[in-house]
């Protein structure tokens, strides 16, 4: 059967709505940087759900596209992004990649103009870049002196500099406009710092896409702009994740792609009476993070 577009709401220009989904591939998905290394390779995840397969980012750049939005997903090498935009294209949706460093400012800009070409001005930007570097320190140097500063260098790049280039990028026209949405997927090290487990990265600058997100929601909400921090707490279903030890034969604590999906879509089209700008995801089976 051929696939069938939904209908849309249509913005001024008579265009379609433009969802930009930043870090739109996960580390964790079939060929990804911490499959590989935890699992020593690339994974099959033809046993997956296709919202799955690409971690959060890659659900909710399906459900935007479902929807009836110009998706743009973007990623540091456009490789890495083919098979999320096929995916998406099978289904009747439009997509485009665009490459995007968060740390450069140069990149940033440079995407987004590309970005305003391909599409428009976007209607919503879902800020998803993680980092997860670190992993393969040997075991027993998990105390923070042990941290090479590189690994410092790209938490700051991804969870401070990139928030930042990026709201700068989109929230004028968003002002100007009135309307718009700016949502950032964090985890919840944005609420505690905790000492590192597993060889993990630093991740307590999370706390600081926490702190710009209300302050942005702050400065920019009267002017009709939406801003939210979603903290996504626990392991999201993907293909490493899923044959993850620390989750095997669970996989009640996964956390479903297409239903952190259904709450970016569902905060996206909320009444401004009632704007919510901070969600904390939590799969039932799992104490809650605090």
């Amino acid at each position: 059967m051929p696939v069938t577009k939904p209908e849309v709401s249509r913005n001024e220009a008579g265009k379609p709505p433009v969802a930009v989904v930043i870090g739109a591939t996960s580390k964790w998905q079939a060929d990804g940087r911490n499959t590989k290394f935890i699992h020593g390779g690339v994974l099959d995840d033809s046993d997956l759900p296709i919202s799955a397969r690409w971690g959060a980012g890659g659900g909710i750049a399906q459900k935007f596209a479902a929807e009836g939005y110009v998706t743009v997903i973007t990623s540091r090498t456009r490789a890495n992004a083919r098979g999320l935009a096929d995916a998406i294209g099978a289904a009747g949706g439009q997509c485009h990649i665009v490459e995007l460093d968060v740390g450069e400012a140069e990149s940033v800009a440079r995407a987004f103009g590309e970005i305003r070409e391909l599409a428009g001005e976007p209607d919503i930007v879902v800020y998803n870049a993680g980092y997860m570097d670190g992993r393969d320190l040997p075991d027993g140097m998990d105390l923070l002196e042990h941290v090479p500063n590189a690994v410092f260098e790209t938490a700051i790049a991804v969870s401070a500099r990139g928030p930042f280039l990026v709201a700068k990028e989109v929230l004028p026209a968003m002002r100007r406009r009135g309307s718009g949405s700016l949502f950032f997927t964090n985890n919840p090290n944005a609420l505690r710092g905790k000492k590192r487990q597993n060889g993990e990265s630093l991740y307590y600058p999370r706390v600081l896409i926490r702190t710009l997100s209300q302050v942005l929601a702050d400065e920019y909400s009267e002017a009709g702009v939406h801003v939210a921090n979603l903290i996504v707490d626990g392991y999201i279903d993907s293909p490493g994740t899923r044959h993850h030890p620390a989750v095997a034969g669970r996989e009640e604590v996964l956390i479903k792609p297409a239903a952190i999906a259904d709450a970016f879509w569902y905060l996206h089209n909320q009444d401004p009476s009632v704007w919510c700008h901070e969600m904390q995801l939590t799969p039932h089976a799992q104490r809650i993070s605090v």
